[in-house]
């Protein structure tokens, strides 16, 4: 008997043994399978975000669009895609057009973009120039389809607009504008891009500048981000050497320092509306909250849209004692700089003499 019931109780046991083995299996296949299906929908390069555009054919089915996304190496399974495109019930969903995807989007993005639709394959480069004032700007963009110079010029005259979405806009005053907040860039957009479209794009690349050069840093005693960026619209006005600019901003720092007037010549020219190479005393004397001859302090606001240099050397000016400077070489652009006023007389009358 005893041999009987060792017998059955080893039976017993292998089975249990097999059980748990079965279940570890099942555990395992299931885990594994899990694991497989997060790495499918996941990006195929979460670390390349370069446009990848690929054209969806009228009459494309599921399998066809897999076969375009995976020849563009946007998905890493053709068949896992289109299971996943029946079981979420999107197949019917997805539309024709020109699309403009990156390696970086996962399955459910990409999905949803094909839900959404594509857009106009025709674009335009738009190159703004550093300095380039917002009337300017929208000259610029006339190269747009239905581009309604108006609107743009109304809906970058408000800058409360776009506070929610961009903090670096919370200290402009109320009733400004954008002035200073359109990225001079060079931009890709499509022909179709409304108003709206263009002037976020463009806050979009200041706030890339904005969290890189700006947030967080240490600015002149008690500046906040408009200053700043008034500051660096007068430095970016004032000279176009790139290896000044901290040198221009130190001295209008001095002068503010020393309640000296700024005496810019480029915030006279935002005042008359038009940017004259010579000003006359009249000119100066202009009535006008962005003159900084009759004006203590920073005027109202910035005068153009300063590049990046400009807003560096803002950020971080040089530690020098000028408080003048005078344009003495034409040809480069270059100024002298003094720290009183009797050297600022004789560099002015050297350079008139030399040009």
């Amino acid at each position: 008997m005893g041999n009987v019931e060792g017998m059955i109780g080893h039976k017993k046991k292998s089975k249990k043994i097999i059980l748990i083995v079965l279940l570890l299996f099942v555990v395992a296949v299931a885990f594994g399978a899990k694991k497989y299906y997060d790495y499918l929908m996941m990006p195929v390069s979460s670390t390349d975000t370069n446009d990848v555009e690929i054209v969806i054919p009228n009459g494309s089915s599921t399998a066809n669009i897999a076969s375009i996304l995976k020849t563009s190496d946007l998905i890493k399974n053709e068949k896992f895609f289109v299971l996943i495109s029946r079981y979420k019930k999107t197949s019917s969903k997805y539309k024709a057009g020109t699309y403009v995807l990156n390696k970086s989007m996962g399955v459910e993005e990409l999905m949803a973009a094909l839900i959404k639709g594509g857009k106009n394959k025709e674009s335009v480069t738009i190159t703004i120039p550093e300095g380039y004032e917002i009337r300017q700007i929208a000259d610029k963009l006339k190269v747009l389809k239905d581009f309604n110079k108006d609107n743009f010029l109304k809906l970058a005259s408000d800058a409360s607009k776009y506070k929610d979405k961009y903090e670096f806009l919370k200290d402009v005053p109320q009733g400004q504008g954008l002035e200073g907040y359109l990225f001079p860039n060079t931009y890709e957009v499509y022909a179709e891009s409304t108003e709206v479209d263009v002037i976020e794009k463009m806050l979009d690349e200041f706030m890339k500048i904005y969290d890189k050069e700006i947030k967080g840093k240490k600015l002149y005693k008690d500046f906040n981000i408009h200053d700043l960026i008034t500051m660096a619209s007068i430095v970016e006005r004032e000279t176009k050497s790139d290896e000044e600019r901290p040198i221009v901003a130190s001295v209008f720092y001095n002068r503010l320092g020393i309640k000296m007037r700024l005496g810019s010549c480029a915030t006279v020219q935002y005042a008359l509306g038009e940017r004259k190479p010579k000003l006359s005393t009249a000119d100066t004397k202009i009535k006008s909250p962005y003159n900084t001859y009759i004006n203590d302090g920073l005027p109202i606001g910035p005068i153009a849209s300063p590049g990046l240099k400009s807003i560096v050397a803002s950020v971080n000016p040089d530690n020098t004692d000028y408080l003048y400077f005078v344009l003495t070489d034409y040809d480069k652009g270059k100024h002298t700089f003094t720290n009183n006023y009797k050297d600022f007389l004789i560099a002015k009358k050297s350079a008139k003499q030399k040009n």
